[in-house]
C-alpha cells in the first residue's frame, strides 16, 4: 500500500460521552495523546469551546499543558484559541509560559469566532461589536508581544518562538493568513463549503514572511475507521448525532452509537450531514485509505488534522491507529 507523504495530526475536543464526565474526558485525552505520539502523529491540538455540555476543552491552555506533560515529543497546541474572547497579552503570557515549560513543542492557532453562543460570549466579558479590523489588529498585537515590540512586555512570552497559525472556515481567515505570511488551517471537518476557494485564495495571495517562506495548508478531516465498514458506520453515528443536535439547537453529551441513524433522519438533517460527509472517511482500513487519498489529491493539503469523536475510547484509539497506517515513515 502506497503511503501518503504528508503528516497527520490530531484535533481533540475532549468530548464528554454519555455516561462519562469531564475527569474521564481528560484522562482519555492524555491517553490518546500518548497513543498519537507513539503512532507518529505530528501535532495534538485542542479547541476552545464554551458552554457546550459535551466539550470539555474550555480552558484550552490548561489542557495543552496537561497533554504536553503526558507526552514527550509530539507538538501540542490550540486549534484554536478564539482570540476575540481574550486580551492578546494574556494569550502571549499563557503560550509563552507553555513554550518555556515545553520548549519547541507548542503551537498557537487563532480563530475569530467566539466558540460559543452570544449569552456565553457576553459572560466571557468580550464585546459583541462586529469590527472587521479587530481580529487582524489583535493578531498583530500578539505577534508583537512574542517579538518583544512595544511598550508592554509579555513575561513569559517576549522572545518565545511560538508558531502562530490562522484558523478559519471562510475566505476572511485565508486572506489574513496570506497577507501576514502565516500557516493556515481550514475547518473543513465541520464547515467545508468554502474550502477550495479558501485554499486557492490563500495560495494566490500568500506573502512570504519571517514566519513562513511558502504557503502551508492544514485541513480538518473526519476519520472513523474500524475493522469493518459496518462497524465504522455504526461508531460514526455518535458524531453524526452530536453534530445534528448541535446544529438544531440541542447540544448535549456525545451520544452512544445507534443502528440506522442516517436512515432515520428527516431530509433537512440528512442534508446537513451529507455536506459534512464530503470531508470524512468512514470504513474499514482499505475504505478509509481510498477516501483519505482522494481527499488529499483533490485538495493538495500539506497536512491533515484528523478528528474522531467516538463514544467508545478503545474504538477511538483503534481508529487513529488505522489512520496512522496511511502515513509514510518519518525521514
Amino acid at each position: 500500500m502506497t503511503r501518503l507523504s504528508i503528516p497527520f495530526s490530531v484535533l481533540d475536543l475532549a468530548p464528554i460521552a454519555e455516561g462519562g464526565c469531564a475527569a474521564e474526558s481528560f484522562a482519555h485525552t492524555a491517553d490518546l495523546a500518548r497513543h498519537a505520539e507513539s503512532l507518529g502523529y505530528r501535532r495534538y491540538w485542542m479547541a476552545e469551546h464554551h458552554g457546550m455540555p459535551g466539550i470539555a476543552s474550555a480552558a484550552t491552555a490548561v489542557l495543552i499543558g496537561h497533554v504536553a506533560a503526558a507526552t514527550s515529543r509530539i507538538r501540542v497546541g490550540a486549534g484554536g484559541i478564539m482570540l476575540p474572547n481574550h486580551s492578546p497579552l494574556v494569550i502571549a503570557e499563557q503560550f509563552g509560559t507553555l513554550e518555556t515549560l515545553y520548549p519547541g513543542r507548542i503551537d498557537l492557532g487563532l480563530g475569530r469566532a467566539p466558540g460559543s453562543d452570544q449569552a456565553t460570549a457576553r459572560a466571557l466579558r468580550r464585546t459583541l461589536d462586529s469590527d472587521p479590523d479587530a481580529f487582524p489588529r489583535d493578531v498583530a498585537e500578539l505577534l508583537d508581544y512574542f517579538d518583544g515590540c512595544g511598550p508592554v512586555r509579555a513575561v513569559p512570552g517576549d522572545g518565545c518562538e511560538v508558531p502562530v497559525w490562522i484558523l478559519g472556515s471562510s475566505l476572511f481567515g485565508a486572506q489574513l493568513a496570506a497577507l501576514m505570511g502565516l500557516p493556515y488551517a481550514f475547518a473543513s471537518h465541520f464547515a467545508p463549503a468554502q474550502m477550495m476557494d479558501a485554499i486557492a485564495l490563500y495560495q494566490r495571495h500568500f506573502r512570504p514572511s519571517r514566519h513562513l517562506d511558502r504557503p502551508y495548508v492544514m485541513l480538518g478531516f473526519n476519520v472513523f475507521a474500524a475493522d469493518t465498514d459496518e462497524q465504522a458506520r455504526f461508531l460514526a453515528t455518535s458524531w453524526q448525532q452530536s453534530f445534528v443536535n448541535l446544529r438544531t439547537g440541542r447540544p448535549g453529551l456525545l451520544p452512544r452509537p445507534v443502528e440506522g441513524y442516517l436512515e432515520s433522519l428527516p431530509p433537512p438533517a440528512r442534508a446537513l450531514l451529507d455536506h459534512i460527509l464530503s470531508c470524512a472517511a468512514i470504513g474499514a482500513p482499505d475504505t478509509v485509505a481510498t477516501q483519505v487519498r482522494d481527499f488529499v489529491e483533490r485538495t493538495g493539503a500539506d497536512e491533515l488534522m484528523i478528528t474522531c469523536n467516538m463514544h467508545d475510547h478503545a474504538a477511538r484509539l483503534r481508529s487513529y491507529e488505522i489512520a496512522a497506517g496511511l502515513m509514510a515513515a518519518p525521514a
